[in-house]
């Protein structure tokens, strides 16, 4: 007998859960610091900022910076990013995992503080179009911890929060779940440190892909 599926929508974070791209933001974000002459942030502060939109992180990143200064920094960040985003690779075995939570009907979807052309370029990289059935970015909603593109996802689809699964590797990912009235993983190899999870309700925090996808394929 088929088991029957606890989650219809799983929402992945992207940056540093499906994307190992948390230190090359890190060092983009310090760059453009760096650029416009203002105090660069630690590795740490840097990475802290991941997943929110990018006018949320580069205030937090350079508080300092008058805020009308603001998109000049945003404009050296993005500069720094898109001349280097070929670098970035998906972690070892996502596209498997998304592959075998598609072929279980799981609607998929991605939930991120990139941009949405920041998004669609990554996702053109890694040849995922089509894998995907839904997204939100941080220029079309709220950014997070607020629970706008959760709600606004599970709107599209018609799924309520019980039936829905957000998997990110941040504190605000975690935090916009628990506002959405979603259940959510963590993954401990991205921006910020697992330790910081503890504060939230989690079902499970995996330390590898081939981690989170062994409890997806048993719990999901």
């Amino acid at each position: 007998m088929t088991r029957p599926r606890r989650f219809d929508l799983i929402a992945f974070d992207w940056d540093g859960t499906l994307f190992d791209s948390t230190a090359l933001i890190a060092r983009c974000i310090q760059s453009a610091c760096a650029d416009l002459g203002v105090p660069v942030p630690s590795d740490r502060d840097a990475s802290y900022v991941i997943g929110m939109g990018l006018v949320e992180a580069l205030q937090h990143a350079a508080p300092g910076l008058p805020r009308e200064r603001y998109p000049e920094l945003g404009d050296r960040y993005r500069k720094h990013y898109f001349a280097r985003q070929h670098e970035i690779v998906l972690f070892e075995g996502t596209v498997a995992m998304l592959q075998a939570l598609k072929a279980r009907g799981h609607w998929l979807t991605v939930a991120t503080g990139k941009s949405r052309r920041g998004l669609d370029e990554a996702l053109e990289t890694v040849e995922l179009r089509g894998v995907f059935d839904g997204s939100r970015t941080a220029d079309e909603t709220a950014s997070k911890p607020h629970p706008q593109m959760l709600l606004e996802l599970m709107d599209h689809f018609g799924v309520e929060p019980e039936r829905t699964l957000m998997i990110g590797d941040t504190t605000h990912d975690l935090l916009m779940a628990q506002n959405a009235g979603t259940a959510a993983i963590g993954v401990s190899y991205g921006a910020h440190e697992p330790a910081a999870f503890d504060a939230y309700p989690t079902l499970h925090v995996a330390h590898s892909v081939a981690d989170l996808n062994a409890w997806l394929a048993e719990h999901a």
